[in-house]
């Protein structure tokens, strides 16, 4: 056996639903009518700001002209309005300074003194004023014995070469034969403390003379 639905049964079932479509078509319909006229009048607002502007716009760029800028300024130099004076040429030539050259010192002329020839044997012989005796006796009287000689002990003979001038003194006193450093010396010192001998001669004038003498060192 068939059970049957009633059909208010069914109604009933699907009225929820119904309603529920029926609020959310309702909602949207009025959701879209609010949200058309605020376009309308955003699109309005800015159709008539547009406009304004565009009027403005125009009014300003007809009622100021363009300026042109003035022209930099460029500072010039004033005109110069001083007089030049030419001044005479007051000048002094200055005059030459002549330097006067340093004296010339003429050095003195040296005289050549020409030696004459020594002779070594003369026409007259050289000799001691009064004779050998003479010379021996003035030796003995300034001799002095060195005080190394005597310690050591030392005598002997020293052999003298000199020159005697024609003026009678005595030059170029060498020792050829010695005996000791301190006897030597002492006989070349005798030699040179003895008066001007007498010079001697050669063809008829006084001449260089070479002599030659022995002095005797002894010890008493």
């Amino acid at each position: 056996m068939e059970l049957k639905k009633s059909e208010s049964a069914n109604i009933e079932k699907l009225r929820g639903p119904i309603t529920l479509v029926g609020l959310l078509f309702i909602g949207s319909v009025v959701l879209a009518s609010f949200s058309y006229t605020t376009e309308i009048r955003v699109e309005k607002k800015l159709a008539g700001n547009g406009d304004d502007a565009d009027i403005e716009f125009m009014e300003q760029t007809q009622d100021t002209p363009e300026e042109t800028p003035p022209p930099p300024a460029v500072d010039a130099p004033p005109p110069i309005t001083e007089e030049i004076i030419e001044e005479e040429n007051t000048e002094v030539e200055p005059t030459p300074v002549v330097e006067t050259p340093p004296p010339v010192v003429v050095a003195p002329v040296e005289e050549v003194v020409v030696e004459e020839e020594i002779i070594d044997f003369p026409d007259v012989e050289a000799g001691f004023p009064g004779g050998t005796v003479a010379m021996q006796k003035w030796i003995a009287e300034n001799v002095q014995y060195p005080q190394t000689a005597i310690e050591m002990n030392e005598q002997g003979r020293v052999y003298l070469s000199f020159v005697v001038e024609p003026n009678g003194k005595i030059t170029n006193i060498s020792v050829e034969r010695g005996v000791s450093p301190d006897l030597d010396r002492e006989a070349k010192r005798l030699l040179r403390k003895m008066p001007k001998w007498n010079p001697g001669e050669a063809k008829g004038r006084k001449a260089r003379t070479r002599c030659r003498l022995p002095i005797n060192f002894t010890l008493n």
